[in-house]
């Protein structure tokens, strides 16, 4: 059995898409919704998974530990990200949270591996027989994880497309995807490091909500908030969407304490009070636009930022299908 060397993951930059220009010197990726885990096959069979904190994750995903014999005898560490898919094959990220955590409870996993099958999409190969692909530049890496054939019922390397990157992004967005990651084809793997030769791209979207609540901040921002309570307007009511955390400079931080103030009564606006330690309650008559990236099942926005204030709109205007 093969020694392999432990590998942190290269991590991405939030961004734009590279200038047009260049396009030609850049890969893009499908952005996916799940579990960042590197993944260890010393050549014996067996699997190991290790998230991005370096937690051993393996006895959570037993169904994943075939892929150890798929890949034969050949050492390898691989780069890659364990995802649930939904019935249209698209990662889901409120799905894959059931599989995730139980790690200290193999037989929970195993029976939540026959309900939530988890699915390993790989990206990415850093070591491989005996040598080291770090040094390596992307197309040179890639070539290497794509000879190795891993495709099967339980994870698979997706293709990759090379320029076109405003074709690749308005293809995800069409297929509700949640954005692509641009890689330069010159870039060598940076074990830890949040590089600027791997971008992120989310699709922005946005939502008009009612804010109901706040959760005031610590240290220098106490007093002020901390955390927004938002909601949509339904025919009975509000309904709870989520809490909102970033987004503001400091002065419209200020501001939205202002109003916070005057609007305060000691009643939740919401149809059911949220879970939400330290809560304080304001009429709903605040509008304002958040950005987000997907929701939850049950409607909650998830990666909430604040974009600004909504004077133009009133509370009654504001709906889960209502403008944005």
């Amino acid at each position: 059995m093969a020694s392999l060397p432990l590998v942190a993951p290269m991590l991405a930059t939030a961004g734009r898409l590279p200038p047009g220009a260049t396009a030609d010197q850049w890969a893009y990726e499908v952005k996916q919704d799940g579990q960042r885990a590197m993944v260890y096959l010393p050549g014996d069979g067996s699997v190991r998974l290790l998230a991005r904190s370096g937690a051993d994750i393996t006895p959570a995903y037993p169904d994943l530990a075939a892929l150890g014999a798929a890949l034969g005898g050949v050492p390898a560490v691989l780069d890659g990200e364990i995802v649930a898919l939904d019935s249209e094959g698209r990662s889901d990220f409120e799905r894959l949270q059931s599989r995730m955590g139980l790690s200290g409870s193999p037989a929970r996993a195993a029976r939540m591996a026959q309900r939530v099958p988890a699915h390993l999409v790989l990206f990415d190969a850093v070591f491989l027989g005996e040598r080291s692909l770090v040094p390596l530049p992307y197309t040179e890496r890639r070539a290497e994880l794509e000879g190795l054939g891993l495709h099967g019922p339980r994870w698979s390397t997706p293709a990759v497309v090379v320029g076109h990157g405003e074709e690749a992004l308005a293809m995800t967005r069409e297929a509700g995807l949640e954005g692509v990651v641009a890689k330069r084809l010159s870039s060598v793997y940076e074990p830890g490091v949040r590089a600027r030769t791997w971008i992120k791209i989310r699709h922005a979207r946005t939502v008009d909500v009612v804010v109901g609540g706040w959760v005031p901040g610590r240290g220098r921002l106490g007093g002020l908030p901390g955390a927004l309570l938002v909601g949509e307007r339904h025919p009975g009511g509000l309904r709870y969407a989520g809490s909102v955390g970033t987004g503001w400079s400091d002065a419209e931080r200020s501001r939205l304490a202002e109003l916070l103030r005057v609007a305060a009564v000691d009643t939740c606006p919401f149809d059911e009070t949220p879970p939400v330690a330290g809560a304080r309650w304001v009429l709903p008559r605040l509008v304002g636009e958040v950005r987000y990236s997907t929701r939850t099942r049950a409607g909650r926005l998830r990666q909430p930022s604040w974009h600004r204030l909504r004077p133009d709109l009133a509370p009654d205007d504001i709906g889960q299908d209502g403008p944005s």
